[in-house]
């Protein structure tokens, strides 16, 4: 959960009254944030580095740490937690943003985006934000936000990175580019001389703040860099903005460009920032778009950013089902409103609320999170508290309930379980195993942090041989296995994607003991109720069959056949694994392994 610090002063002033520290503790309870402590900055130095060594500049102001919860963007910075707490309190409505057009009849700014930028960072999105009044204190929280913002949506800036400029001193339209390292010449922030981009990543590597970001684009061949009509560089994103552009106390037009891989976390940064700022507008909420136009036609010409609220529904049933409670549709909706959502019975389905959700709210995805903000403003201390009913008492899941049996069997046999991590590499899932990458069934990370955690396993096997490698000195023979969950792609879901639980078990010795892995299966299937089969018969069952399998040892190999109701499937395989396989999982002797898909015997 991300800490934020907001003026004490400030925040009561705004909630229109004192606290005690237990009174503020027990309304950011109630709202569902937590009040962790109520210090200074100096108290906070003291702590660092001895009350004798605190430097006499350091505010003594006092100021609240609060704990946030990791999807509530809107609540990192003090124009957002006074302002949703007003409205939780009934002291004000949401507020509507109001799009308006730019002073005198000027056109709206334009950003048009250069095909290259597809190679570094491919997308950005714009706001204007006019006549705004900064003073040291809202100041500090309009960059102290773009801080919170950079280490939590936006991933330490590798997915967005947010630059703000004051308007008055660039001119548009502007453009986003990509250009060789040597190309691009500037004065970054806070500096007097110009470098360009290489230099630039020499000088700041000994920055403790900035240095982490360099490795995002270090190795690229191109760097993004946003110029104005007349060349003037605004920013190197992620890295630094110009020294041209800043933002002061004295500007009064500022101009915000989210740069990033990421299209949708983009676009919930740039409307994070709008809605928490254009309050200090001189009309307030109000903002001004900027066109962003892609000369690649890769992304659609569109105004951003779009602060209209969208529309959702939720299920009157489903809320009262989850909470306990009996709460009519009104009774509901006055709830929802104290938490910023506009919420109204639906005409058509008594048994419906529709909900309109702010720009400020992107956490609200599913009718769980309605339920769950009902179930704040309601106030959780006040659910009621109630025995669960005999039907779910100690009642598993059907499949976990089998993983259980399969389980006790194969350890009843001698095998010994493994947990292995769900997350492998590409090569580790098919090039390991021999198998070619169909492309539409591995679940793959967008932005991996490691090679070794590229995609979630479709296979118990790649797991399993890790496993088996780290262990091989132990005496032999080794034996082991697996129940898990593996995953597959599936656009029939809501998620997109399936769990599908399977069993894997492997026989390691100086020989292929590929009698016992067989015996092993046999005893296995008959625990879950399946009996042998003729291929050409019609009764339920299963039977074996060779296959071309590369995974395992030519002729060696068999897939495993499940008859039911007159439907036929292979669920599984069997054999001596290839020895090139082993060699890649670097395992010196010959195993034998079988894997098979559990829940057809549900």
């Amino acid at each position: 959960m991300p800490t934020v610090s907001v003026d004490k002063e400030e925040l009561y002033k705004a909630l229109g009254r004192d606290y005690t520290f237990d009174e503020f503790m027990d309304l950011c309870f109630d709202f569902g944030i937590e009040l962790e402590e109520d210090t200074t900055p100096k108290e906070l130095a003291a702590r660092e580095v001895g009350a004798d060594k605190v430097d006499d500049t350091i505010s003594d102001r006092a100021i609240l740490k609060i704990d946030i919860p990791a999807n509530r963007y809107d609540l990192l910075c003090h124009e957002g937690i006074s302002r949703s707490l007003k409205i939780y309190l009934d002291q004000r409505k949401p507020p509507v943003f109001k799009c308006v057009a730019p002073p005198n009849g000027q056109p709206l700014q334009k950003m048009i985006v250069k095909p290259e930028t597809a190679q570094i960072r491919p997308y950005v999105v714009c706001a204007v934000l006019r006549n705004i009044k900064f003073t040291e204190l809202n100041y500090k929280n309009f960059i102290d936000l773009q801080d919170k913002l950079h280490q939590n949506i936006c991933r330490k800036r590798t997915l967005v990175a947010i630059g703000t400029h004051d308007l008055d001193t660039i001119q548009g339209p502007f453009t986003y580019e990509a250009l060789a390292p040597k190309d691009i010449v500037f004065t970054p922030l806070n500096k007097t001389q110009k470098m360009n981009a290489e230099e630039l990543m020499t000088f700041y590597e000994t920055d403790k703040h900035l240095n982490k970001y360099l490795p995002i684009i270090r190795d690229s061949p191109v760097y993004p860099i946003i110029y104005d009509k007349t060349r003037q560089v605004l920013s190197l994103p992620p890295i630094i903005n110009s020294d041209h552009s800043k933002i002061t106390l004295d500007t009064k037009n500022v101009f915000i460009e989210c740069t990033g891989t990421d299209l949708t976390k983009a676009k919930i940064v740039l409307n994070t920032m709008v809605a928490m700022f254009s309050e200090y507008c001189a009309e307030p909420f109000t903002y001004e778009a900027v066109e962003v136009e892609y000369e690649d036609g890769r992304v659609a010409t569109a105004l951003t950013p779009d602060m209209a609220s969208r529309t959702t529904t939720a299920k009157i049933d489903y809320i009262n089902g989850c909470t306990g409670l009996n709460l009519s549709s009104d009774e509901i909706c006055n709830l929802l409103n104290k938490m910023s959502l506009n919420a109204q019975p639906a005409q058509d389905d008594k048994n419906e609320v529709v909900v309109e959700v702010p720009p400020t709210r992107s956490d609200v995805l599913h009718q769980c999170d309605i339920m769950e903000d009902v179930a704040i403003a309601y106030g959780f201390n006040n659910l009621p508290n109630r025995a669960p009913s005999v039907s779910t008492i100690g009642k598993p899941y059907p499949i976990n309930k089998l993983a259980d049996i399969a389980r006790l069997e194969l350890a009843l046999a001698g095998w010994s379980e493994v947990s292995p991590l769900t997350l492998c590499s590409h090569d580790e899932n098919f090039a390991f195993l021999r198998q070619e990458d169909p492309g539409n069934i591995a679940v793959k990370l967008a932005h991996p942090k490691t090679v070794e955690y590229q995609v979630v396993r479709t296979s118990l096997l790649p797991g399993v041989l890790k496993t088996l490698k780290e262990n091989k000195k132990h005496s032999l023979p080794i034996k082991i296995f697996e129940v898990g969950d593996t995953a597959i792609k599936d656009d029939t879901q809501e998620r997109r994607s399936r769990n599908v639980r399977k069993v894997c078990a492997t026989y390691s010795n100086k020989t292929s003991g590929l009698e016992h892995i067989h015996g092993l299966l046999d005893r296995v299937l008959a625990m879950v109720h399946a009996k042998p089969a003729e291929k050409d018969g019609k009764s339920n069952g299963y039977w074996i069959q060779d296959s071309q399998n590369p995974t395992y040892f030519p002729s060696r190999a068999a897939d495993i056949y499940l008859r039911q109701d007159g439907k036929v499937n292979v669920i599984g395989t069997f054999g001596i694994l290839h020895p090139e396989v082993l060699e890649k999982f670097g395992i010196p002797f010959v195993t034998s392994a079988f894997e098979f898909e559990l829940e057809h015997f549900l």
